[in-house]
C-alpha cells in the first residue's frame, strides 16, 4: 500500500536518532570542536590538490616522459569543471528531499567522486608503465576518467561543505569559521606535500601506488568524519511544494553594475598570469636544478606557506579599511618579482632563490585572489551575492584551467623550436622553454594591473564600514 508524503515524513521523524548516524537535530552555533571536525573536508581537498598538481604531474612529465602539453591538458580538466560549482550550490540550496537534507547528499556524492578517482589511479599507473604501447595508451586514456572523478568530487565536496558551514554558523562566528576553513585547506596542502615527500623517498612506482591507495582511504575517512551528525534536518526547506527561484533577473542586474566586466577581465588575466606555472615548477626544478621527486614535492608546501602569509596580510590590510583593488594590484606586483626570481634561479643554479620565488608566487597569488574576491562582493547586495561570487569562481577556474594547458603547450613549442635550430645556441639551455612561459606570465600580470587601475575608485572600500566576508563567498 502506498503512503503519502506527509505519512512518510512522520514515519521518518519517529526513527530513533541512534539508527540514523548522519542525523543531528541540535541546531545552533558551531563549537570549536564541531568546526574543526567539519573543516576536515578542506584537508581532503588540499591533499587531492597536491597529489594531482604537485606529484603526479612531475612523474608523468619526467619519469614517464609524457609531453608537458598533454599532461597539462589532462590536469586542466578538473579545473574546467569548477564553473559547475554555481549549479551545485544552487541545486543544494533548492534540493528536494523527504528526509530534509540539503547539503549531505552532495557531500556524499563528492566524497565518492574523490574516492573513486583515487582508487582507479593505481590501475591506471600499472597500465601506463607497461612495456606494451597499447596498454600504456589505454592507461593514459583511463587516467582522464580518474582525473575527472577526482576533480568533480573536489568541487562538489567543497561547495556543499562551505554551504553547510554557512547554514550552521551565526553572524558572530562567520569570520572565525572562514579563517578556520581557509587554514584547513592550507593545512591539507602542507600535510599532503610533506607526507608525499617523505613517503616517496626513495621513489618507486610500487610505493607510489601504495601512497595513492592510502590517500583514497584517508580522503574518504576525513570527509565521513566531517559529515558525521553535522547537518540538521530541514524538511521546511526541502519540501516538494516549495517554489524554486530563478536567477535570470539577478544575472542581468549583475551585468548592469559598473566595473563588473572589467573586474572579471582582471580576474581572468591575473589568474592566467599566476597559473601558467602550475604544471611547470616541479619539472623546472627537476630538469634545470636537478631536484629529486621529494624536493620538488616540497615546493607545494612552500607555495601553501606563501598563501598563508597572504591571508594574514590581507586580513590586516582589509581590517584597516584597505581597498581590495589595491590589494589585488599588490599581489600582481609581488607576482612579477616572484617570476623574476624563478627565472634568475635557473641562471644562478640557486635552490634558495627558487624557493624564495615559489614563496612569493604563493603570496602574490593569495593577495590577488582575496582582493578580487572582496571587490566582487562589493558589486552586489546579499540578494545576488551567490551569483556574483559564483561568476567570480567560474571565471577564475576557467582561466586557471586554460593557463595550465597553455603553460605546458608553450613550453613544448619552445623546446621544439630549439631542437629545430630556430633558436640561437646561447639560448638553447634546458631553462629556456620554461623561461619563455615565466616571461609571458610577467607580461600578463602587467596587463592585469592595467585592467585593475580604473577600478580603484569604482570598487574602493567604504572607509566608514569594515568589510565582512560570508562563508558562501569563501574562495576555493
Amino acid at each position: 500500500m502506498l503512503i503519502s508524503r506527509d505519512q512518510f515524513m512522520a514515519l521518518t521523524a519517529r526513527i530513533n536518532e541512534r539508527y540514523l548516524p548522519w542525523l543531528n537535530v541540535v541546531q545552533g552555533d558551531l563549537t570549536v570542536s564541531r568546526l574543526a571536525r567539519l573543516s576536515l573536508f578542506q584537508v581532503s581537498v588540499g591533499i587531492c590538490f597536491v597529489l594531482l598538481n604537485g606529484t603526479l604531474n612531475r612523474i608523468m612529465v619526467v619519469e614517464l616522459g609524457r609531453a608537458a602539453w598533454l599532461v597539462s591538458a589532462m590536469l586542466a580538466l578538473p579545473l574546467l569543471l569548477a564553473p559547475a560549482r554555481v549549479l551545485i550550490g544552487y541545486r543544494s540550496d533548492n534540493h528536494q528531499s523527504f528526509l530534509g537534507y540539503r547539503r549531505l547528499p552532495y557531500l556524499w556524492m563528492g566524497t565518492m567522486g574523490q574516492f573513486g578517482g583515487l582508487a582507479l589511479m593505481p590501475f591506471v599507473l600499472i597500465l601506463m608503465t607497461s612495456a606494451d604501447a597499447g596498454a600504456s595508451w589505454m592507461g593514459f586514456a583511463m587516467s582522464l576518467g580518474a582525473l575527472l572523478l577526482v576533480g568533480a568530487g573536489m568541487h562538489t565536496t567543497q561547495t556543499a561543505g562551505l554551504a553547510l558551514a554557512t547554514d550552521l554558523a551565526s553572524e558572530k562566528t562567520r569570520h572565525q569559521v572562514v579563517t578556520m576553513l581557509y587554514l584547513m585547506l592550507l593545512v591539507g596542502m602542507v600535510i599532503g606535500a610533506l607526507g608525499f615527500s617523505l613517503l616517496l623517498e626513495p621513489f618507486s612506482y610500487f610505493r607510489l601506488i601504495q601512497v595513492i591507495q592510502g590517500s583514497a582511504l584517508v580522503v574518504a575517512g576525513l570527509n565521513i568524519v566531517a559529515m558525521w551528525q553535522m547537518e540538521p534536518r530541514r524538511p521546511d526547506l526541502t519540501s516538494f511544494e516549495l517554489s524554486r527561484p530563478s536567477f535570470g533577473q539577478s544575472w542581468r542586474a549583475l551585468s548592469a553594475n559598473p566595473g563588473a566586466h572589467r573586474l572579471l577581465i582582471a580576474v581572468a588575466l591575473g589568474t592566467l598570469g599566476f597559473s601558467m606555472q602550475e604544471i611547470l615548477l616541479e619539472p623546472y626544478g627537476a630538469e634545470v636544478l636537478a631536484m629529486s621527486v621529494s624536493q620538488t614535492t616540497r615546493l607545494t608546501a612552500i607555495f601553501a606557506g606563501g598563501m598563508l602569509i597572504a591571508m594574514a596580510l590581507s586580513a590586516r590590510y582589509l581590517g584597516r579599511a584597505g581597498e581590495p583593488i589595491r590589494l589585488a594590484a599588490y599581489g600582481a606586483v609581488v607576482g612579477v618579482f616572484a617570476f623574476a626570481a624563478v627565472i634568475m634561479a635557473g641562471a644562478f643554479d640557486s635552490l634558495i632563490l627558487f624557493a624564495a620565488g615559489t614563496l612569493l608566487i604563493g603570496i602574490g597569488n593569495g593577495l590577488f585572489a582575496v582582493g578580487t574576491l572582496t571587490a566582487a562582493m562589493l558589486l552586489a547586495g546579499t540578494a545576488t551575492a551567490g551569483l556574483v561570487i559564483g561568476t567570480w569562481g567560474a571565471v577564475q577556474a576557467t582561466a586557471a584551467g586554460c593557463a595550465v594547458f597553455l603553460g605546458g603547450a608553450l613550453r613544448d613549442v619552445t623546446e621544439a623550436l630549439i631542437q629545430g635550430g630556430m633558436v640561437s645556441q646561447q639560448l638553447s639551455g634546458p631553462a629556456t622553454p620554461y623561461g619563455a612561459v615565466y616571461h609571458l606570465e610577467i607580461i600578463i600580470l602587467f596587463a592585469s594591473l592595467i585592467a585593475l587601475g580604473p577600478l580603484v575608485r569604482q570598487l574602493g572600500n567604504d572607509k566608514d564600514q569594515p568589510l565582512t566576508m560570508k562563508l558562501a563567498d569563501f574562495p576555493s
